[in-house]
């Protein structure tokens, strides 16, 4: 048999500094662990916008749509705001994500212990959080037509339409039953059902779909008062489903509920290739953080994290994907942290790399 095919996509900003972290983790798999990774390497957003005068070439495209999983660093950066919004960086990302079909985003919104204090929200809050958010990630406003800005009368109007079928919604709720299923067997699926009518058909659609799953405990909230609740109490949560626009929002709230969008990682899966594994980009939260990009302040952790989603969720290793997690609590246990996590005066940042190798020492340990 082939080994497992990696496509790494470094990207921009501080995206080639996290990810050359990862493919140190992903060597030691392979000499430790005999999980030998066939990796090759290409460029996306801003990077492949200088090189090719496109943020994805088609090249890289037809790559991805090739390997077992894709590995993103992070894409864009204040160099490349002038540019056309058809080639902007991001749009490098999102061409990936729908032809690749990637219709779940799973985000977790994990608080490990050692960082509980790094929350804004009051320690006993967050301290143990586990959640996972599931947006569904090729459809609704983002993509919906028609869009554009056009001229009404004698102004502008700017036109975005919200849209979703029975069919997208069914397979992106049935990807957070399956993850439900695997976890505390609780899933609430957030919309607007009150003021909107795609929030209507996405309540109907889901409570059908939940037919299918009598042991999962099933609730459903509108998305304002899922985002009170995420602030209230987010512990009462275990998997969240949402449509694209307020799983955008959502997300990025139940990240700062864990002190850092440093500490994140993200999976978008699709639909099963031929081998059975979905089709699967990987990426950070985080963004590219061009201002400290190449001082090794970055923190490699929530890249890092994302390799251990894909070898739980590409790769079938959830065993492996344990051992790196805990590698990396066991280093933030003691005491080590790069400059976004600093908040107790006489701490020394580590960097990007020295964070790098004390995950690889715990991970030696765990022998």
């Amino acid at each position: 048999m082939s080994n497992p095919s990696l496509l790494i996509l470094p990207g921009d900003g501080i995206g080639p500094e996290v990810m050359a972290e990862v493919r140190r983790i992903i060597d030691w798999y392979g000499t430790a662990r005999g999980m030998v990774f066939d990796v090759s390497e290409d460029l996306v957003g801003g990077c492949a916008y200088d090189k090719h005068g496109t943020p994805l070439h088609d090249d890289t495209m037809a790559k991805a749509q090739e390997v077992d999983a894709v590995l993103l660093g992070a894409v864009g950066g204040p160099k490349y705001d002038a540019l056309d919004f058809s080639v902007k960086p991001e749009r490098g990302l999102l061409r990936l994500r729908k032809e690749m079909d990637l219709f779940a985003n799973l985000r977790p919104a994990q608080c490990f212990d050692a960082l509980a204090d790094f929350s804004s929200l009051k320690k006993d809050v967050v301290a143990g959080l586990d959640i996972m958010i599931v947006r569904e990630l090729t459809s609704g406003i983002y993509f919906g037509e028609p869009r554009g800005i056009i001229e009404e009368g004698n102004e502008r109007v700017g036109i975005n339409t919200q849209r979703y079928t029975e069919s997208e919604i069914d397979r992106v709720a049935r990807s957070a039953f399956e993850l439900a299923m695997k976890r505390n067997k609780k899933l609430c699926s957030m919309e607007k059902a009150n003021v909107m009518e795609s929030g209507i058909l996405w309540r109907e659609v889901v409570t059908e779909v939940g037919k299918d799953y009598p042991e999962v405990e099933l609730s459903h909230m509108y998305a304002d008062a899922g985002a009170m609740q995420l602030t209230r109490w987010p512990k009462q949560f275990d998997v969240i489903v949402t449509d694209n626009l307020f799983g955008d929002m959502l997300s990025d709230l139940a990240a700062m509920l864990t002190g850092s969008l440093g500490m994140l990682p993200s999976a978008s899966l699709g639909a099963p290739m031929a081998n059975g594994r979905p089709k699967a980009l990987y990426e950070p939260v985080h963004g590219s953080a061009p201002d400290i990009a190449g001082q090794g302040k970055a923190n490699p952790i929530a890249c890092i994290l994302s390799f251990a989603m894909a070898l739980r969720y590409s790769f079938d290793q959830g065993a492996e994907a344990d051992r790196l997690e805990k590698a990396v609590e066991a280093v933030l246990a003691d005491g080590k942290r790069t400059a976004d996590l600093l908040g107790e005066e006489g701490v020394q940042p580590v960097t990007t790399s020295e964070m790098g190798t004390a995950i690889l020492e715990k991970l030696d340990a765990s022998l």
